[in-house]
């Protein structure tokens, strides 16, 4: 799925400039079909099979989760401040998110796999720099979530 951003940027001529988007798009165009039956798919399960469940969580993380403006913390399956049709009018969220997932899924593909694919490939073989890069992650996602998002909400 995510090689669909390399593919959407060759359509759009990227690669004029990056010998990276030289490729033959064309040849992607199922990957591109099934990218947007999964869209597809995806919204018509949250539109017509989605019942609204909370989950169960404890009562100190509902009241940090308020603190970082969390309202809907306990009350909600997801938190409707990220995925209620509200998110997209605020111009904050919608950046944030945009940008975020272009960061993930374009770096995902320059680097040639994923952060998933990284660390199941690599650490089920044993690799030490799988591991490093592994941890890397989960010490940026650490950051991320103790630093970075109580300053952004």
């Amino acid at each position: 799925m995510s090689s669909n951003l390399r593919t959407i940027c060759s359509i759009a001529g990227a690669g004029k400039s990056a010998a990276f988007f030289r490729f033959d798009w064309r040849a992607q165009r199922w990957n591109l079909i099934v990218a947007f039956g999964a869209a597809i798919g995806g919204y018509l399960a949250h539109t017509y099979m989605t019942a609204d469940t909370a989950v169960a969580i404890s009562a100190d993380t509902v009241t940090k989760l308020n603190a970082l403006g969390f309202k809907s913390a306990g009350q909600a399956y997801m938190p409707t401040e990220f995925f209620a049709n509200t998110a997209f009018s605020s111009p904050k969220t919608l950046l944030i998110l945009l940008f975020g997932g272009f960061l993930v899924g374009f770096g995902a593909r320059y680097a040639g796999g994923c952060t998933s694919g990284h660390a199941i490939s690599g650490l089920s073989n044993l690799q030490i720099p799988s591991l490093i890069a592994v941890i890397g992650f989960f010490a940026g996602g650490l950051m991320m979530v103790h630093f970075i998002f109580p300053l952004i909400f």
